[in-house]
Parts: C-alpha cells; structure tokens; sequence
C-alpha cells in the first residue's frame, strides 16, 4: 500500500487544482478527488501495469466529475468571491489581485467543457492526446475546444464581458 500511496501522493495537488476549476467550490473539489482516489484504489487492479498513471487518475477524476453533475442537473453551483480573494499571492500588489480575479472570474464563464480543456491544457500541462484520453473526445475537438476557450478567457479579461451580444 505504501508503493500505491508514494505514486499517488505527488498528482495529488494537480487533481485538487484540476476539481478545483470544475467544480468551483473548494470542500466539493477535496470531496470530488477523495472519490477519485477511493474509486482508484478500489480498482487499482484494472490499472494498466506501465500505463500513464496521471491521465487515469485525471480520466477517473473527470468521470467522476461528470457522474455527479448529472445527478445534480438541476442544481446551480455557485462561485463566491471570497473563495476567489483567497488565493495566495506572491506579491502583495492590488493589481495583481485584481487580475488574477478577472483571469478566474473569465475562467469560470467559459463552458465547462472549454473550462476542462484549457486547465489540462495550459494549467496541468498535459498534451492534447492525454486530455482527449482524459475527456473521451477527439485531439481535434480539444484544439477546437483550447482555441475557444482561449479566446474566450482573452475576450472576458479585455472587456469584462462574457460574449458579445448579436442582434437578431
């Protein structure tokens, strides 16, 4: 158990970062990657020997994710702003803050499914073969996906706004 805990361990804190984003609430995220690791564990004996232990801990992790949002579809999660002025800085300027804010802030307004993309992406640093695996989709609909998303969080940081607004 002490060879499955040292492998474990260390992707620890990229699952929570990566539940984190998902879900928008920090005790949901802990309770969401404590599942993962529960279900992991219990199955440990269906793991690939030599596969790619982060990407089925992150395809777990997602799937889990996305079992509980369906049985919550009609629930609205909730994002508060204090959560979001309670992350650390490493220096202690107000614009800083400020923009980090709004870099979370256009995060969360992107799609879930652009949101998932681009934290695996450009956060977890996975390359876009791993996040396909991770999500169940095609490489290319993750580039399409990374590339909406970016200029979606691009747009929110520049005008604050979500989407322009189209007259019909």
């Amino acid at each position: 158990m002490d060879e499955i805990a040292a492998l474990i361990e260390p992707l620890i804190p990229a699952l929570r970062r990566y539940a984190r984003v998902l879900l928008r609430d920090r005790d949901g995220a802990d309770d969401l990657v404590q599942d993962c690791l529960e279900h992991a564990l219990a199955r440990w004996h269906f793991r690939r020997p030599g596969g790619n232990l982060r990407a089925w801990l992150f395809t777990i992790l997602h799937n889990r994710f996305v079992t509980s949002v369906r049985q919550r579809r009609r629930q609205g999660t909730k994002v508060s702003l204090e959560e979001i002025g309670d992350l650390p800085l490493t220096e202690g300027s107000q614009e800083g803050r400020l923009a980090i804010r709004d870099v979370l802030m256009g995060l969360y307004q992107l799609p879930p499914e652009q949101r998932a993309v681009l934290v695996l992406v450009g956060v977890e640093e996975m390359s876009y073969a791993e996040a396909a695996t991770i999500l169940g989709v095609p490489i290319g609909t993750v580039m399409s996906r990374l590339s909406r998303a970016r200029e979606g969080l691009h747009r929110y940081v520049e005008t604050g706004r979500a989407r322009a607004l189209r007259r019909v």
